[in-house]
């Protein structure tokens, strides 16, 4: 069976962050692993608190898995301070990890920031120039380009500069007022674009944290990067298609739509 490795913060409602991670690894049929970075207290109404890991219990969580269940694909999420940026990259370059997917999470889609400037540089420095592909949207794509995004056009542009700064592929995610659901991979000194249908469901949480598992996932089993793409959104659509409502705020997707087996039956 194929693995993924998901090194990202717990989410106690379950619907992003390390939870996402390990549903969507398993509904694409990939084993999933997990080291934390940190807890929160969070539900779908916000975050209360955040208790980060040290980068000592990081590194020692990496060696448990890497010595024993190699990962085919490694999936990072958000990291907010430079000493456990720096103890993944170091990890990773260790391991000669080949299949890195980078979820650079810097910036909310409100806009707020959410890691400091200096975390922001380590980033860029030690993890992104080890990534296969990485996946901002658009306000974190205008920090990684230096740019603003006002268009389709302005995508290329950003992701074509991203890509040749870090010398890995870019998943630019669409949305934010720049266009519908269009999502942009530039690889290869080209690029190609994944068309999508915004789905008119308010309960989004975790899709970033989603995609990029999904993605890893494909890719761990041995798919191309375009293919990967595309059968990640096929799965965000389905998961978002499901239309699940729970909680009081942006609620999560439903990570298992397509699983109904029940285990009634005595064998």
């Amino acid at each position: 069976m194929n693995t993924a490795l998901t090194i990202a913060g717990s989410d106690s409602c379950g619907g992003a962050g390390i939870q996402a991670d390990i549903k969507t690894m398993t509904a694409n049929g990939v084993y999933a692993m997990s080291a934390i970075t940190a807890l929160t207290a969070q539900n779908t109404t916000g975050v209360t608190d955040i208790m980060e890991v040290t980068p000592e219990f990081l590194a020692e969580q990496l060696d448990a898995i890497f010595s024993d269940i190699y990962p085919d694909a490694v999936k990072t999420g958000m990291v907010a301070s430079t000493s456990l940026i720096e103890t993944i990259a170091s990890k990773l370059r260790d391991n000669k990890v080949k299949n890195v997917v980078v979820d650079p999470v810097m910036v909310a889609t409100s806009g707020a920031k959410l890691i400091s400037d200096d975390a922001i540089e380590t980033l860029k420095k030690e993890l992104l120039p080890l990534a296969t592909v990485i996946t901002p949207n658009i306000p974190e794509a205008e920090v990684l380009s230096g740019m603003e995004i006002k268009s389709e056009e302005d995508m290329i542009k950003a992701a074509e500069m991203i890509s040749n700064t870090f010398g890995c592929a870019v998943l630019c995610k669409g949305g934010h007022k720049v266009n519908d659901a269009n999502d942009l991979l530039y690889r290869d000194g080209g690029y190609v674009w994944f068309k999508g249908k915004r789905i008119d469901n308010p309960n989004t949480h975790g899709t970033g944290c989603t995609l990029s598992s999904a993605i890893a996932s494909n890719l761990a089993k041995g798919e191309s990067l375009d293919n990967a793409v595309l059968y990640a959104k096929n799965y965000i659509s389905g998961a978002l298609g499901a239309m699940l409502d729970l909680g009081k705020g942006s609620g999560p997707m439903n990570h298992a739509f397509q699983v109904n087996a029940d285990f009634k039956e005595v064998q």
